[in-house]
């Protein structure tokens, strides 16, 4: 998927009596950013928040739809009432009811007066004629009525409640993770529904996203937790920096994360970022991965491949050179439960976030045409098992999926 991160049905200008008040239109603008409504509702070369963009999931493809003021092919009409039913219920303004990849389970937890302003920002948003595409979901699935049976089973429509034993800058945090930066929409894994398992939070997901041009498939989210396959080994100004600038002493972003950064927390108050770095930071470890021993002919033939391949850049030791590749010992990507992102680039390369911050890491070559399945295969496995990581096997199946 497109990482999930967006505000999918706001609202209207021409029902409003008069113009909302500027403090709050850049209230809104500022939590449409922390949101990323634009990117998830912009089509590449479209008008901004005119929808279009396609999102692939195990159902079939959603596409976001329009969020202009535009009356026709908009939601020109919506009231304030029901923009923010959309947002917590998942229920549009003529009753149709949304399907969960627009991630109202986490919008249900923002408070009224941020829905509010975000709702002012949007009204002033240039109207764009545009109707969505139709969904490609197939049967049960394209039946919306079903939605009814899901939110009962697993919509908690409560709005978020500051925890009065921590801290106000980490209830801004969990605020912001939890609701409408929407972190566990990715970073959560998901039942067989669809729904995401709360008792695993933020422990790591799958989603869909492009690989290269028009080529989907899927990647991993990582461990957010401090357990030792996600972000024990970061410290709170790690986090801090990634969030800011896609850039700290332990990992750089690549793939759909570059979004995230570029489109949501670089565009966010010093202030909010720490207050997430806080948050996360606090998680307690929930372990994923499990730990594989590979067989000593199998890390002599990965560490061959790492060696000619990986080991200038990332070192020997799998610390990696500050100035050229980051760790992978320790890495939450090599770690993670599923290795799909591991694999992916490995196979395509990785394109750091542009504008790339002072002292990043430069764009790692695909060796996809080098190595064949059964190499890369042995290379993710070798850096999965060695340097004290947690990671099982990496299969020929595994890489094949992804190519």
């Amino acid at each position: 998927m497109r990482i999930l991160l967006a505000a999918f049905v706001m609202l209207s200008a021409g029902v409003q009596a008069q113009a909302p008040a500027a403090d709050a239109v850049e209230r809104g603008r500022y939590l449409t950013a922390a949101g990323s409504c634009k990117h998830c509702h912009t089509a590449e070369g479209g008008a901004a928040f005119a929808g279009g963009v396609a999102f692939t999931t195990d159902f079939g493809v959603v596409y976001s739809t329009n969020i202009t003021p535009d009356p026709t092919t908009g939601i020109g009409g919506w009231s304030f009432e029901q923009f923010a039913r959309a947002m917590r219920e998942g229920v549009s303004a003529d009753g149709t009811k949304l399907y969960p990849v627009f991630p109202y389970p986490s919008f249900t937890k923002v408070n009224d007066d941020d829905l509010r302003d975000i709702f002012a920002y949007l009204q002033t948003v240039a109207p764009a004629a545009k109707a969505a595409p139709a969904n490609d979901m197939g049967f049960p699935y394209s039946q919306r009525s079903l939605m009814g049976v899901w939110n009962a089973l697993y919509l908690d429509n409560q709005r978020y409640a500051p925890d009065a034993s921590q801290s106000p800058e980490w209830n801004r945090g969990a605020y912001l993770v939890q609701g409408l930066s929407h972190c566990g929409s990715c970073h959560t894994p998901r039942n067989m529904l669809g729904a995401e398992k709360q008792d695993l939070a933020l422990s790591g997901g799958t989603y869909y996203d492009e690989v290269a041009p028009n080529l989907i498939r899927p990647w991993s989210a990582v461990n957010l937790t401090s357990a030792k396959d996600g972000l024990a080994a970061w410290s709170m100004e790690d986090i801090y920096d990634y969030l800011r600038t896609g850039h700290s002493a332990t990992a750089g972003t690549f793939g759909p994360m570059n979004a995230v950064i570029t489109e949501n927390t670089s565009k966010l108050t010093d202030g909010d970022v720490r207050a997430m770095a806080v948050y996360l930071k606090s998680l307690p470890p929930i372990e994923r991965a499990p730990k594989h021993e590979m067989n000593p002919a199998d890390f002599r033939a990965g560490e061959l491949l790492y060696t000619i391949h990986c080991g200038t850049c990332h070192l020997p030791t799998g610390l990696g050179d500050p100035s050229i590749g980051p760790a992978l010992a320790g890495s939450s990507v090599v770690q993670a439960e599923d290795p799909a992102s591991l694999i992916n680039s490995i196979i395509y390369g990785a394109t750091v976030a542009t504008p790339a911050p002072p002292g990043a890491w430069d764009n790692m070559e695909a060796f996809g045409d080098k190595l064949d399945d059964d190499e890369i295969a042995l290379l993710s496995t070798y850096m999965r098992a060695n340097w004290g990581n947690r990671g099982g096997r990496v299969t020929e199946a595994d890489v094949a999926k992804q190519r």
